[in-house]
């Protein structure tokens, strides 16, 4: 528990923040690098393969000792051991949070409720390897005896955002013929536009949801399955098409599954937190078995520099802090997530799940209402395309919004100067962001350019730059599926630090949960159920009646 009982705002290290916060405000950053010219190396760290450049924030190294008390009274060492240990992090459904139980090698020893979890998650490793190798050496087949050339993964949330990313960002490591699909909208149009591509003698479905009872990935399977059927395939064959990774095995074999095609999945293991499991089946079937090792070794790797490094050298610490330090401190009401590597595209929607669903809290794990912003909003999207959108507001706009810039080193399609160019754009927006440009720079400019200087004057205010944005750089040597794993590992801790500052349950998603229980309640009045009542509100009962009406005119 930590050290300190008081309210988190009541502190003496988030007072000691808050004055120091006052001490910062007049500072530019650009002066901070004047006037220190160690700035850069000293705010430069490594782990399990990752660089992180952080010197472009407002702070000092008071700033980050002030920091790191913080985060010790709040009782991040002790906090970071139940994680590891199996002990109960999720504290409203009372469970442990062991995603890193998935990453670890063979011969550990994690404990729940008593039992050595790690030889059940190797024999699933194993399970998998063999799928993988019968698939991709043609020994599986469908039920003609077709190779399958198209997996299907149907899930959604954790089981569809982490797969997807992982999937398109190692296309490098692509293995075989395979053509990997998701399906995850209940918008008809998903599932519909997805099967026109098939032949149902060669497609393999993954079913992947913890309760098989998540409606739109039932609704999908099932539409599915019927496509299936109707395009020649035989009840007893479902069992060749159709595999599953749930916890409901009775759910999957009643659909058709067969009792060796049903994948585990465990509640000490989040969705969100689930793409290291078999819930990564498609990312392994597109890889191969030794990259999802390898992926799962990149994790690892993370997730030992987490463990076991000092907070102010600590990735997911730092970048965690710094999150606090610009979100409660400086007014920062959300960051953005800038990717330059078009293989990282679907990088920002993973991670507003893994954040926003984690930390979007406003109550402590004691239930008390918190008296301080919890989690931020997350966005973002790849660079350079989002320097030509949105990054003006990044510049000019009047909210702070941090940011980290995401790029490696090299590139695995090196053409011509390309990524030189995408280097020189990546760096030049965090430059931007950091030293920005003053009214009597702009001055300066247009005259020297030739404007005479009225009109100069007139038109700088419209080219100043504030500056002073702060932003991260983390780079890696190129991305590969260990430099994958360790990168969204490095999010899952910073996540996981976060909410311990905050006193939020990060494991627990219950305002998911209320959404899927109107639904269900509202779902059989559309469908013209009489006896199902009304809402509570006009709104409701209104767009109900339209939408009945114009189903049933």
């Amino acid at each position: 528990m930590p050290d300190n009982p008081a309210p988190l705002t009541h502190k003496p290290e988030w007072q000691a923040l808050t004055r120091h916060r006052d001490e910062l405000a007049g500072l530019a950053m650009r002066d901070l690098f004047r006037e220190d010219p160690q700035r850069a190396q000293r705010y430069l760290i490594k782990g399990a393969g990752l660089t992180l450049d952080f010197s472009r924030n407002r702070l000092t190294d008071e700033t980050l000792n002030a920091l790191a008390n913080l985060a010790r009274v709040c009782g991040l060492e002790q906090r970071t051991a139940d994680l590891f240990n199996g002990n109960t992090v999720n504290i409203t459904e009372n469970r442990p949070a062991l995603h890193t139980a998935l990453r670890q090698p063979a011969g550990s020893r994690v404990l729940v409720n008593g039992t050595d979890i790690i030889p059940e998650v190797h024999a699933t490793l194993a399970r998998m390897d063999t799928l993988v190798s019968e698939i991709q050496c043609g020994t599986r087949v469908g039920h003609t005896g077709k190779p399958f050339t198209d997996v299907v993964s149907i899930g959604i949330g954790g089981s569809f955002l982490g797969p997807k990313l992982a999937v398109a960002a190692l296309k490098p490591y692509w293995q075989g013929n395979l053509r990997c699909h998701f399906v995850a909208n209940i918008d008809g149009t998903d599932i519909t536009e997805t099967l026109a591509q098939l032949n149902p003698e060669t497609t393999l479905f993954l079913v992947q949801s913890k309760s098989f009872r998540t409606q739109e990935t039932l609704e999908n399977s099932l539409v599915a399955r019927q496509w299936f059927l109707t395009h020649g395939g035989r009840e007893s064959a479902v069992a060749d098409h159709f595999l599953a990774v749930t916890a409901n095995v009775a759910a999957a074999q009643e659909f058709g599954m067969a009792p060796e095609n049903i994948f585990p999945m465990w509640d000490w293991v989040g969705g969100r937190y689930s793409l290291w499991s078999a819930i990564g089946l498609p990312i392994a079937l597109m890889l191969g078995a030794d990259n999802f090792r390898a992926l799962l070794a990149g994790a690892h790797a993370m997730d030992c520099h987490f463990r076991d490094t000092p907070a102010e050298q600590n990735l997911p610490v730092v970048m965690a802090m710094l999150s606090i330090w610009n979100n409660n401190f400086w007014g920062a009401e959300s960051h953005a997530v800038l990717p330059y590597d078009e293989y990282l595209k679907h990088l920002p929607e993973h991670l507003q799940q893994l954040d926003m669903e984690s930390n979007g809290k406003q109550v402590t794990q004691q239930g008390v209402p918190v008296d301080y912003q919890t989690g931020a909003v997350l966005w973002g999207g790849v660079g350079a395309n989002g320097q030509h959108a949105y990054h003006q507001l990044l510049h000019q706009g009047t909210r702070l919004i941090p940011a980290d810039f995401i790029i490696p080193l090299k590139s695995h399609n090196p053409v011509e100067n390309h990524h030189a160019a995408l280097f020189a754009n990546c760096l030049s927006q965090a430059r931007a962001m950091m030293t920005g440009k003053t009214e009597a720079e702009a001055v300066r400019e247009l005259v020297n350019s030739g404007m005479d200087r009225p009109n100069a004057e007139a038109l700088a205010p419209h080219k100043a730059i504030p500056g002073n944005k702060p932003s991260n750089i983390l780079l890696m040597e190129k991305l590969t599926p260990e430099a994958l794993g360790a990168l969204i590992a490095l999010y899952e801790h910073r996540t996981f630090v976060q909410s311990v500052i905050w006193d939020v349950d990060c494991f627990d998603q219950w305002g998911v949960e209320l959404g899927k229980q109107m639904g269900n309640e509202i779902l059989p009045r559309l469908l013209g159920d009489e006896n199902s009542g009304t809402s509570d509100d006009s709104a409701t009962d209104q767009l109900i009646n339209l939408f009945r009406s114009a189903h049933h005119a």
